[in-house]
């Protein structure tokens, strides 16, 4: 484990020359471990050379969990997820993995080298990130996930996204994540959309689908 940019981080290196990274963040209260086994299960071609950067949120109270300190990337102060979002929690956020994906993007020779993804509150920030701040990231990968704050999305950014989420989602609901995505593809981002017949987690047929994305999206960036 290692720390860039003031967040602790997993990072799994490529067998050989490093031409892209993949910063993946995690859910409510689990950590970068979290993800790890992901990168056996997606067995990506060694020719990409992806390093997978898996970040651990700060330690946070959360509300909805008795307050709670544990690893999240804001505060959640109520189940309906779209009701009193913490936004300054949501930004602070934000600004770390900015931070963390600059770092990246100056070793590996550019944003569009760079892509990000997240489960969950991971996917939030992803979106949040990815959305708002204007560099040409490869991709955003967004699962089981929404959209916190609609303000502040730069639409002439057109950075490329998968999003999938679960029929049956209890924690993140269906239609929550459908009216993010909804907004997002109203403003003519490349949006590639998947649902699943899953409650609030990954299903095999999600990880081929994602292994297919992100070869497509990948490959032409790493010659």
């Amino acid at each position: 484990m290692t720390e860039q940019n003031g967040l602790e981080t997993v990072v799994l290196e490529p067998t050989g020359a490093h031409r892209a990274t993949v910063i993946w963040l995690h859910g409510l209260g689990a950590d970068g471990y979290d993800f790890v086994p992901i990168v056996r299960e997606l067995n990506l071609p060694q020719e990409l050379g992806v390093r997978f950067v898996f970040p651990h949120a700060p330690q946070r109270r959360v509300t909805v969990n008795g307050g709670f300190r544990m690893r999240a990337w804001y505060d959640v102060r109520y189940p309906d997820l779209s009701v009193a979002v913490d936004e300054a929690g949501v930004r602070e956020s934000v600004a770390a993995v900015l931070a963390l994906a600059d770092q990246e993007q100056d070793q590996v020779g550019g944003w569009d080298k760079v892509m990000l993804a997240g489960f969950s509150q991971g996917g939030a920030i992803t979106l949040q990130a990815g959305l708002s701040s204007g560099h040409p990231f490869a991709g955003l990968l967004a699962l089981s996930t929404y959209l916190p704050i609609r303000a502040g999305i730069n639409p002439d950014n057109k950075i490329p996204i998968f999003w999938g989420h679960g029929t049956f989602d209890p924690v993140v609901p269906y239609l929550l994540g459908k009216s993010s995505k909804d907004l997002v593809e109203s403003l003519d981002f490349p949006l590639t959309w998947r649902h699943y017949p899953m409650a609030h987690s990954l299903y095999p047929e999600e990880i081929d689908d994602i292994r297919d994305w992100l070869q497509t999206r990948l490959a032409p960036v790493v010659k």
